[in-house]
């Protein structure tokens, strides 16, 4: 499994909404300044957000994007799922029931279904909120005398 940049660039764009939430709406050349991606990079993203309910936004001149909801309800596995579809590490994984002929018979199916719980159970496991604090902690001991 390999996240791509969409995925990625979803994610450091929702940390940043959650950095400066309590400034009110923040424009997509804000967030794009700051996290050094392109704002139609950005701008393709942003539908996804708003189908999902996942974004508030707000047109006009002071218009922009702030959360839906606080940080800690969202989970990076719920972006990413959003992004990049299935977290699944190969498709038998996606069906319930498994489709494959071959899965009554199928060393490797125990190896793959293992491996997607993992993948879900430490991604659904994060916040948007854990990464700021964790961040912050990381920024917080890195002093100089």
């Amino acid at each position: 499994m390999k996240i791509s940049t969409k995925g990625r660039y979803a994610l450091r764009m929702l940390i940043d909404l959650a950095e400066h939430q309590h400034g009110g709406y923040i424009s997509l050349k804000e967030i794009s300044d700051r996290q050094n991606i392109s704002k139609k990079y950005l701008e393709q993203i942003i539908p996804i957000f708003n189908k999902n309910n996942v974004l508030r936004t707000n047109r006009g001149s002071q218009g922009g994007y702030m959360l839906a909801r606080s940080p800690e309800k969202y989970t990076v596995g719920e972006i990413l799922r959003l992004t990049e579809g299935s977290l699944a590490p190969v498709d038998c994984v996606e069906q319930d029931p498994v489709e494959c002929t071959r899965s009554a018979d199928c060393a490797t199916l125990p190896v793959w279904q293992g491996l997607a719980k993992v993948i879900n159970e430490y991604l659904d496991g994060i916040t948007l909120q854990d990464i700021i604090d964790q961040q912050h902690e990381r920024y917080a001991n890195d002093y100089i005398i």
